[in-house]
């Protein structure tokens, strides 16, 4: 799946900033593919970039009408409509991760066709997969794993994708979740994928590759939750990671919309060594990342500190203090 940058990112009538997490998200880690903002009457967020007509956003050279906000069960809102159109009838290409489809409202789908433009539904790709044949590829691979579900694993991903390039590492953000695609600009929605074919479909994501390159794979769910498990294990087992890093948020009793205790760090890292030496025996943990964006500073400094010497590994709060101490025991223990 591809989808056309720059982008202009439509907010519709978002409720309040967090409705527009999606949008939020692409400024914050693709700010140079976001040409502006597209707001209707009432829209209570702003994404502090030009507000452009689609016809300017066109003429600006934006490729693709990017849906930036979220709505009640992924439903496209009958509002939105009018905007969709006139943003067809401009020359852009329209990308939604709603669970509502694009081409499922009759008037969008004519007008995209009648322009000859795409409806890019990131979560229901036309691609087909194999199922995951478990062979040793070449390059290296890192997969994001979490004690829980929404613990920071596509942040932490990006934010070692961005430590690895400045330091002029060969690394590549690999997305499987809808925001993920629409910053990264492509991917597989890997919860949307057929069971039998999700570790085919990580390995396509992550294909063979230079010794040196790194494959950085966002994760999704958690190994121990008992929603989530059966997608993160397919995850794992078709990434093949060499190296995973643990995400973690220390404030949580319970994981997020079940009454399961949140698993622990120790336990995520044993259960996924456990379960990905299947396809990598080679596998380790070279990482914590907490999100302590819920404890005053001195209290995230301390818990990370504490982390550190409890597993003799890097911990650190991506957004907060950075991954600079997780890319040197990469660089460290992987030379390329």
């Amino acid at each position: 799946m591809q989808i056309g940058t720059p982008y202009l990112v439509f907010l519709g009538d978002a409720k309040d900033p967090l409705a527009a997490k999606t949008g939020h998200g692409i400024v914050h880690w693709r700010p140079q593919w976001c040409l502006g903002q597209l707001r209707l009457d009432g829209c209570r967020a702003d994404l502090g970039i030009a507000d452009l007509a689609p016809r300017e956003a066109v003429a600006a050279g934006a490729k693709t009408l990017v849906i930036g906000t979220v709505s009640p069960g992924g439903a496209l809102s009958a509002r939105w409509v009018p905007t969709l159109i006139a943003a067809l009838d401009a020359g852009l290409d329209i990308a939604s991760g709603m669970h509502a489809r694009l081409d499922a409202i009759p008037e969008v789908s004519a007008a995209a066709e009648r322009n000859a433009r795409r409806l890019i539904e990131v979560r229901h790709s036309e691609q087909t997969f194999a199922v995951g044949s478990g062979r040793l590829r070449s390059g290296l691979r890192l997969l994001t794993v979490g004690t829980d579900c929404a613990v920071g694993k596509k942040y932490t991903a990006l934010a070692l994708e961005r430590e690895m390039l400045l330091r002029g590492l060969n690394a590549q953000f690999r997305a499987t979740g809808q925001t993920g695609i629409l910053i990264a600009g492509s991917g597989v929605a890997i919860d949307a994928v057929v069971a039998d074919f999700i570790s085919g479909a990580a390995e396509s994501l992550s294909p063979p590759a230079a010794a040196d390159h790194w494959d950085i794979v966002e994760g999704q769910g958690s190994l121990l939750h008992p929603s989530f498990a059966g997608v993160s294990a397919g995850l794992l087992h078709g990434s093949q990671p060499d190296a995973f890093v643990v995400c973690h948020e220390p404030t949580r009793t319970t994981m997020r919309n079940v009454a399961t205790p949140i698993a622990t760090i120790a336990d995520t890292i044993e259960q996924t060594i456990a379960v990905g030496r299947l396809t990598n025996p080679g596998i380790r943990c070279t990482g914590i990342a907490i999100n302590t964006e819920k404890l005053e500073e001195q209290a995230a400094a301390q818990m990370l500190e504490e982390t550190r010497e409890r597993f003799d590994l890097p911990a650190c709060d991506p957004l907060r203090f950075g991954v600079a101490e997780i890319v040197d025991l990469l660089a460290a223990e992987y030379p390329v």
